[in-house]
């Protein structure tokens, strides 16, 4: 159903998806390559350095011709999760909106083993951030300060929890709230 909460969640998903996808990474050759689909020609030698759309990429390390030279990623997640393990307990640690696209990405290229270690992690992060979004999304609206420390899914969360609690608050307290 268009405009359900769901479905707009969905389409700002898609949207950062896409973004994501679309940014250029730094891959490398694993053999000579020369492939060519509409505007996208690769005409490269073994152990050549480029960058190409995520997307490309990805379909590139899929057939084995390449690998992603984007170990940053792993530090980016780790950081995110220590900077919300340090932080205090009514605080939200900042986020890039696209963060858990990344991280979901990122989770697919793991090893089970390494994906597991960081999927318990990811749990952990995921509940703490969420109680302090309920606390402070039922005590007053997402203010632009507060904004630039959520994800594009956060956010959602942020607004639907501040309405419905606003909404819970007005029913049982009637006209005297």
């Amino acid at each position: 159903m268009i405009g359900t909460p769901y479905s707009r969640r969905n389409a700002i998903q898609g949207t950062y998806h896409i973004e994501y996808l679309m940014e250029d990474v730094r891959i490398m050759y694993k053999y000579d390559t020369k492939v060519a689909a509409g505007s996208i020609a690769i005409d490269a030698k073994e152990g050549d350095i480029s960058s190409l759309p995520r997307w490309v990429a990805k379909i590139l390390v899929e057939q084995g011709n390449i690998e992603i030279q984007d170990n940053d990623i792993s530090a980016y997640v780790s950081r995110a999760l220590n900077r919300e393990r340090i932080a205090k307990p009514h605080d939200l640690s900042g986020l890039d909106p696209d963060f858990y696209i990344i991280a979901n990405d990122y989770l697919e290229g793991l090893k089970e083993r390494e994906r597991e270690n960081l999927v318990v992690s990811l749990n952990s992060f995921v509940a703490s951030r969420l109680e302090k979004i309920v606390k402070l999304a039922a005590a007053s609206p997402l203010s632009p300060e507060l904004e630039g420390k959520v994800s594009a899914e956060e956010k959602e969360l942020y607004l639907q929890i501040h309405r419905f609690s606003s909404e819970f608050k007005q029913q049982v307290l009637k006209k005297f709230g």
